[in-house]
């Protein structure tokens, strides 16, 4: 597996997104979980990625089982602040004080003396980004956390976040069918020397072919609120995925594969952290970095999935209009 810097931090150049190990988009396998992680090393993918928001802490506390005894063989991200996922009054909290409390209980939960990626996942309007960057590069002072990162923020509030503290890594989602990012915020990364990390890398499992239905996801099932799963939507993206299928056959790829070769070839600061609770689908996406794109194949996604090509926004527009601050 090839390895990518985030700022000063070494990882696996594809990462392992753990979300979908607790439940978000179903009821997943805790044992399965366990093993797809402890394959991803063996497949010399390292960094794994969690938030106090997945599961209400569920998700670090399934990693720490995961890692033991070989916790020094993996790159651990988490996360704090995104608490309108855990069901909280606000939508986000930075308040220093809250940084402190938050950092304390995942490292609990990890079992870790220190969190290897510490992000604020959403941005809270409400505090200075200084504040609570300021409150996180503390932690990094006293060795509780070894490198920050910052998700879903606009290029002003991360030239701001930078400056209190180098970010080594900017969260945001990216895929071919979100490509807002690459305007502003990827050329931003890049002459800030500041590592992408790119989520939902496979439109959420659907540019993988395997959502056909807003019938076939279960209840509970986070995607079924999301605009681009919906009626008209639905049908007009479910055409972008079958001219996907088709160039992922003549690169001798599946489909995943092929979305994550595209965002590799993005440039050599960002990873992707395709998120799977599943051996098989690990395994799968490990194979896609030596996946080569033809020029064709390049000049075809790049027409089929334009800036804007997809239906509806990535999130409801009440959720979307407080990201990017």
């Amino acid at each position: 597996m090839q390895r990518r810097k985030l700022g000063a931090l070494e990882v696996s150049a594809l990462g392992l997104g753990c979300a979908t190990m607790t439940p978000f988009y179903g009821d997943p396998d805790p044992d399965e979980s366990v093993r797809t992680i402890r394959r991803a090393r063996e497949l010399g993918i390292d960094f794994l990625d969690s938030s106090d928001a997945y599961g209400n802490g569920r998700n670090e506390e399934l990693i720490a089982a995961a890692v033991t005894g070989h916790r020094a063989d993996y790159v651990i991200a988490s996360k704090f602040g995104n608490v309108a996922l855990q069901g909280g009054p606000r939508f986000a909290d930075g308040r220093p004080q809250y940084v402190q409390q938050c950092c304390e209980k995942s490292l609990a939960r990890l079992k870790t003396d220190a969190i290897d990626l510490y992000y604020i996942h959403r941005v809270d309007a409400d505090v200075p980004i200084e504040d609570t960057v300021g409150a996180m590069a503390d932690l990094v002072q006293a060795g509780k956390v070894r490198h920050l990162g910052i998700c879903e923020a606009g290029a002003a509030t991360i030239r701001r976040a930078h400056s209190v503290h180098p970010m080594a890594a900017v969260q945001i989602e990216y895929s071919l069918w979100s490509r807002d990012v690459e305007a502003e915020i990827l050329p931003l990364c890049r002459a800030l020397g500041i590592g992408f990390v790119a989520y939902s890398p496979l439109g959420r499992g659907f540019l993988t072919g395997t959502v056909t239905t807003l019938d076939g996801l279960r209840d509970g099932d986070a995607r079924r609120r999301m605009p681009r799963f919906q009626d008209a939507n639905l049908k007009r993206n479910l055409q972008l995925v079958e001219e996907l299928k088709a160039h992922a056959a003549s690169q001798n790829c599946t489909p995943a594969q092929l979305c994550l070769a595209w965002l590799l070839s993005r440039g050599d600061f960002v990873v992707p952290i395709a998120g799977t609770s599943h051996v098989r689908y690990i395994e799968q996406n490990a194979a896609a970095a030596a996946v080569r794109l033809s020029a064709d194949t390049e000049d075809a996604l790049a027409h089929i999935f334009a800036p804007g090509a997809a239906a509806g926004p990535r999130y409801a527009e009440a959720q979307l209009a407080r990201l990017g601050i």
